[in-house]
């Protein structure tokens, strides 16, 4: 976590020469972040490095939540060619410490953060991709292209595919909203006035309604009682009056974001050298496995019934072990 070495020409340049930086944090991709300290002022440092890192999505989703009236950081320099951004600094009081801490909040903070889904998804998409049907098989073939191998599975991927694209038709829609994607506790800030601030939302696409609520309700990164769930669930349905359909669109994003999951936290260990992720696997493994027993699932709960025995399915550097 030492700043890149851009950093202080790059503060310098943009008022903030002399500052202080301090490590503040990494994530899962190749970005770090830094906090940025001169006398009373402080703000955040993104280095997000080309060729592995693109910020100019981030920073032209932070401004088009913001003109929508959404608490994104503001955007006070950039340097898109470095790959550095320099952020208002949203502190490090984050939502998921909160319920964490106080479960009684819980109800209160996830409603808030359904409030802000309800409210993006009256806005027509923002000028982002399209998360259309080839980005969901795509995204699904992560668990077959680095989960199997890495626990010694062969498995009949074409069915794999085929049983996906059975159930797609429940989740590709003609009213897409904008869909932020890595919507959960651990990127919402609790802000002054009662506001949740919104972090990592750069591979934002347009998609359906459902993604973001399956982001935040069946999260990889702490448990998030059921009851929490389905209250939450039955909130953005008295608020938007979406059909009977939503269920099973639901479900299948559910399980779909879930198989994505427990490949991507398997690449990040075999390919990335970073063994924490898998641990977060057997939660993962708990929703899609409830996701796969809704109807609508039936083709791939069919498939997983038939190449992934249930001793093979968990942490995979644990199942690769036995």
């Amino acid at each position: 976590m030492t700043p890149p070495a851009d950093a202080p020409q790059f503060l310098d340049a943009n008022g903030w020469g002399g500052a202080v930086v301090a490590p503040l944090a990494g994530d899962a991709s190749f970005r770090r972040y830094f906090r940025v300290t001169e006398g009373a002022r402080h703000a955040v440092l993104m280095d997000a490095p080309p060729p592995h890192e693109n910020p100019e999505p981030f920073v032209r989703i932070a401004r088009w939540l913001a003109d929508h009236g959404f608490a994104a950081p503001a955007i006070l320099a950039a340097d898109l060619a470095r790959g550095l951004v320099l952020l208002e600094d949203f502190g490090d009081a984050r939502m998921r410490e909160a319920v964490d801490a106080a479960a009684d909040r819980g109800p209160a903070l996830y409603g808030a953060a359904i409030d802000i889904l309800v409210d993006l998804h009256r806005h027509p998409a923002a000028d982002v991709p399209a998360y259309d049907r080839a980005v969901l098989h795509r995204e699904a073939g992560l668990f077959t292209e680095w989960y199997c191998p890495a626990v010694g599975l062969t498995v009949d991927t074409d069915g794999y595919r085929a049983a996906w694209d059975a159930v797609f038709d429940h989740v590709v829609t003609d009213a897409p909203v904008t869909v932020l994607r890595d919507y959960h506790a651990e990127n919402l800030m609790l802000l002054p006035g009662d506001r949740l601030g919104l972090l990592d939302f750069q591979d934002a696409l347009a998609g359906h309604p459902a993604y973001d609520l399956v982001s935040l309700l069946q999260d990889a990164r702490r448990d998030v009682e059921p009851a929490i769930e389905t209250m939450m669930i039955d909130r953005y349905r008295a608020a938007t009056g979406v059909g009977a359909d939503f269920d099973a669109a639901y479900t299948v994003l559910g399980a779909q974001r879930n198989a994505k999951i427990i490949g991507i936290f398997t690449r990040l260990w075999v390919r990335d050298g970073k063994p924490r992720y898998p641990t977060l696997c057997p939660r993962v493994w708990r929703y899609l496995a409830r996701d796969l027993a809704h109807p609508a699932l039936a083709p791939v709960a069919d498939w997983f019934a038939r190449n992934v025995p249930a001793d093979r399915r968990g942490d995979p550097i644990v199942v690769a072990r036995a």
